[in-house]
């Protein structure tokens, strides 16, 4: 719309400001501004290494040289019927490409092979719903008939509240078959990718043999603001960073993106008997 005077109302100028393309992107952990175009493959920060987040899809091609889904079928059942609910449902869908929040299958690394889950922030922010823990269970279980060890990189906000106490059921669903993978004496690799947070933290992600994760990673159980209150004190900046869980012994290393594939396929190799002294 134009004034009477020729020039663009208020409206039309902003309605223009927002048509502009973003090329520029902020680094959320030390501000450092990055032009789109100049973004490395690994989409992770030049300064700090923070990675940028990333579709399961993404996180797929970085790692595996072959994938073979497995478990698409499964979605929220259908009890689960509020509006609002499936809403957000078929809009996660749309966007990631997935009917739940976590891709699974059997995967190549450099020639060795392991099941591979990778839970999607996209998805109602990563939450583990009722089928998110089924395909993850499932993927334990599949690695454990096939004597082959896990790899399983989370990102979540928590138990998706949207189902209730069905949500949080899957943190001990999920530890069972993980468990189970376990005295099969096959090895759990747990990749936790920003954020890992809530019900997932305090169960799965936690349970890996190794434990890794990237650089300044939001890693915790309950949220700043909550636990300010509850402890009527004020924690310090980073104490849910990476970084600061590696010093206090709960994490066994922080790994950059362009490291991870070659860091998961030496792993994998001395799994199999196959490491060298060289």
């Amino acid at each position: 719309m134009i004034n009477n005077d020729g020039k663009p109302t208020h409206q039309e100028l902003q309605k223009r400001m927002d048509d502009i393309p973003a090329v520029w992107i902020k680094c959320p952990i030390c501000g450092h501004a990055i032009y789109k175009k100049h973004m490395n493959e690994y989409r992770d920060c030049p300064e700090c290494h923070y990675g940028f987040r990333l579709g399961a899809q993404d996180r797929i091609k970085m790692v595996c040289d072959e994938f073979e889904p497995i478990n698409l079928d499964i979605k929220a059942p259908a009890k689960f019927n509020d509006p609002k609910y499936l809403a957000k449902l078929e809009k996660a869908r749309k966007v990631t490409g997935l009917n739940e929040g976590v891709l699974s299958g059997i995967a190549t690394i450099d020639g060795h092979k392991a099941a591979v889950g990778v839970m999607d922030w996209r998805f109602v922010m990563g939450s583990l719903g009722s089928a998110t823990g089924e395909i993850i269970a499932r993927l334990f279980e599949k690695a454990t008939e096939l004597n082959m060890p896990v790899i399983l990189f989370t990102a979540s906000g928590g138990a998706r509240m949207q189902e209730g106490i069905e949500s949080l059921m899957q943190m001990a669903k999920v530890s069972e078959a993980v468990a189970k993978h376990s005295k099969a004496g096959l090895l759990y690799i747990s990749y936790l990718c920003d954020p890992t947070t809530g019900g997932v933290t305090a169960s799965f992600a936690m349970q890996g043999d190794l434990i890794f994760s990237e650089p300044h990673t939001l890693i915790g159980f309950a949220g700043r603001r909550v636990i300010e209150r509850t402890i009527q004190q004020i924690p310090p900046k980073n104490f849910q960073r990476a970084e600061t869980l590696l010093k206090n012994g709960f994490l066994d290393a922080i790994i950059k993106r362009a490291d991870m594939k070659e860091t998961l396929s030496n792993v994998l190799a001395l799994h199999e008997g196959g490491g060298s002294n060289d």
